[in-house]
């Protein structure tokens, strides 16, 4: 796969899994690894691109054990960019099921 789209595809999992739910970056690691794979070297240029982009407020809290923590909370533009991309990602998923004659599931 390349890793353009790669990245592409990993950057709307970020948006979606913070959308849920205020996420430190170890936090996101940790979701997006159960499903796919993930490490601190793709999600942080990601985060920090997000976050320049104004789709998160970062915000630190305190960690139980070490330093605080940075979170990730989605604003209102973040999710007016989540709700594009998913639009755009479930057409793309039904164009190339529809060309490799699978159903239309997304």
């Amino acid at each position: 796969m390349n890793s353009q789209f790669k990245r592409g595809i990993i950057e709307l999992c970020v948006l979606k899994v913070i959308s849920e739910k205020e996420l430190s970056s170890f936090e996101v690691i940790e979701t997006l690894g159960t499903k796919i794979d993930v490490n601190e070297n793709t999600i942080y240029p990601i985060l920090r691109r997000l976050s320049n982009n104004d789709y998160f407020e970062t915000f630190t809290k305190a960690s139980p054990i070490g330093a605080p923590r940075k979170y990730y909370k989605i604003t209102p533009l973040g999710l007016k960019k989540l709700d594009e991309f998913e639009k755009k990602w479930k057409q793309f998923l039904n164009n190339v099921l529809s060309i490799l004659g699978g159903k239309n599931n997304a």
